[in-house]
């Protein structure tokens, strides 16, 4: 009989007492533990077990579990000897950061501190009888959501010293989510500031603490060093690309499939693969995210649960008001293709908005692209880079993408599926009419910059462009910034069946130097179609030249002009 799913869960003791569905990932415990490594980071993306994996560590080393054999027995774990005995030996503060999503510093730095002071209230029996001297109770009690800097940077080391006086073993530390708050910090304008906060909280705790046996951290990203982790050099970090508990987080394909076969669902393998195959640990490949597959197995249905999980916020606002050329690598992607590009591993989260490669780095970290190929440049004696060659995780990725894009335009959603509309049948006046509209609800949400109204709209039309690959791919094959004829053109619709006519869109900027009006450039970018002799590829794609329709966008702020032609040669 199957076991019950029940989602949602992250207490490992929970889900073994209830029998609920699981799969055994306690060998992490050995193969941390054997790594000897006294503090490690790990990270993986959202969803794949950190959270569960870290109960199950708590749970298995915390003296509030010593003779709890019940919760390993049957687990890999409990196979080894010595691993019996290590069960319930030490004192394990558990701490996650995961709720700390504030929209200011001193909500964020409030929340940390209180997050600090219940593991101190957890462990007020410590105040009790001769263990601490008075000096040592007022500062306990002085531990609070409130406490100073000073009092929060010692705060965890001197509750590892108090723990290991009563208990005689030196304290294991695990932080979950350790890097939530920095996400937010970065989005909400006040990185710096908690940067100097957590960076002397984790010297502390992590570095000069002669009280702590071992400490792990998870998170979706690896923090660069400069920034939280510079005085901290003991730290062993496990990304995404390091062949270290490659199975320990997710489940592989063998996994996968048995769980099908427990719940009878032997028929939906190749389904189920199609949708949430493809995310790689070190040189593990097939590896599944655990939340759509556990969904799976409750709805048993496909559907994009893992990418419907969380807002994306971060990597939407990324996307949305990077160059042309992150959208057009972005574009490449939804269509199946892989970008090439030098990846640093470390998040620097004040260059996201300078470094495209920064960009990168994060959506591999996230979850959202995979490797496909890595390749180790040297050139001279210090020149050193890694290339990567990333694509798209899987299709449920590629679902969430696709409905992110169609998201930039809801707030005007009626005048671009009217605009679509429009484009489809030929009919200029009313694309004028509604791009106009979509120019107006959207223009701003593309640019970041201060005036907005008069810069380049690159951004706009880049996004744009995406939008119109998104709902367009079932009647075209999209390409931009393509060479045909003698130049490069901005936007070819290539018909992907007879009948219908093939698009060329070229945009242009109102230049008042050199044209009148809005529409002399109109009809500057249509002159530009013709003399370029844009046209071509679509005739060599069996397009007769009767099916050819050419579109000049002229910009003016957010004001937009289109100018429309048919025929290219008399």
């Amino acid at each position: 009989m199957a076991r019950t799913v029940a989602i949602g869960h992250q207490d490992y003791e929970t889900v073994r007492v209830n029998n609920y569905f699981y799969i055994d990932k306690t060998d992490f415990i050995r193969e941390w533990w054997d790594s000897g490594d006294i503090v490690t980071l790990i990270t993986r993306p959202r969803r794949f077990g950190k959270t569960l994996n870290m109960s199950m560590t708590e749970k298995f080393f915390s003296v509030d579990y010593a003779g709890r054999s019940d919760l390993f027995e049957g687990m890999k774990i409990w196979e080894e000897e010595r691993f019996r005995e290590l069960q319930g030996r030490y004192p394990v503060i558990f701490l996650t950061f995961a709720g700390v999503k504030d929209n200011n510093y001193l909500s964020a730095r409030e929340n940390i501190c209180r997050i600090i002071e219940e593991i101190y209230n957890r462990f007020d029996f410590l105040t009790q009888g001769e263990l601490l001297n008075e000096k040592e109770k007022r500062y306990y009690s002085e531990v609070t959501a409130r406490m100073d800097d000073s009092t929060a940077a010692v705060s965890l080391r001197n509750i590892s010293d108090y723990l290991y006086r009563y208990y005689g073993e030196k304290v294991i530390i695990l932080l979950d989510e350790y890097d939530t708050p920095m996400q937010e910090a970065y989005v909400n304008g006040y990185w710096e500031q908690l940067v100097s906060f957590t960076r002397s909280l984790f010297n502390y705790t992590f570095k000069t603490n002669p009280y702590l046996e071992r400490a792990l951290m998870t998170g979706i990203t690896r923090v660069s060093k400069e920034s939280i982790f510079s005085d901290l050099n003991n730290l062993k970090v496990v990304t995404s690309t390091t062949e270290m508990y490659e199975t320990g987080f997710g489940f592989t394909e063998e996994e996968v499939f048995d769980a099908l076969d427990e719940f009878g669902l032997e028929d939906k393998r190749g389904e189920v693969k199609s949708w949430y195959d493809g995310f790689v640990f070190g040189r593990q490949k097939d590896i599944y995210n655990p939340w759509s597959i556990i969904n799976f197995l409750d709805e048993r249905e496909t559907a994009p649960y893992w990418a419907n999980t969380s807002s994306n916020s971060l990597v939407g606002k990324l996307i949305r008001e990077s160059s042309g050329r992150i959208k057009d690598d972005f574009r490449s992607l939804l269509e199946g293709g892989n970008i090439v590009t030098e990846i640093d591993e470390q998040i620097v989260y004040h260059q996201l908005d300078l470094d495209e490669r920064a960009i990168w780095s994060l959506l591999l970290a996230s979850g959202y692209l995979k490797v496909k190929d890595r390749e180790v440049c040297q050139s001279g004696y210090e020149e050193w880079r890694q290339i990567y060659t990333l694509e798209l995780t899987n299709f449920e990725v590629k679902v969430m993408f696709r409905h992110m894009v169609r998201d930039w335009f809801s707030s005007a959603a009626s005048s671009y599926n009217e605009f679509i509309r429009a484009l489809l049948m030929g009919d200029v006046d009313a694309m004028n009419e509604y791009m106009n509209r979509v120019a107006r609800g959207t223009f701003s949400y593309f640019d970041t910059t201060k005036d907005a109204e008069h810069t380049e709209p690159e951004k706009f039309y880049h996004g744009f462009v995406l939008g119109l690959m998104v709902d367009l791919s079932d009647r075209y094959r999209l390409t931009s910034n393509r060479e045909s004829g003698f130049g490069r053109y901005d936007v070819m619709l290539i018909p992907r069946r007879e009948g219908i006519d093939g698009i060329i869109m070229e945009f242009k900027v109102f230049n008042p130097r050199r044209e009148k009006d809005l529409e002399e450039t109109a009809q500057n970018a249509l002159n530009q179609i013709r003399e370029k002799d844009y046209a071509r590829e679509l005739i060599e794609n069996g397009v007769p030249e009767e099916r050819i329709r050419a579109y000049g966008f002229a910009f003016r702020g957010k004001e937009v002009l289109i100018a429309d032609s048919r025929i290219f040669y008399q």
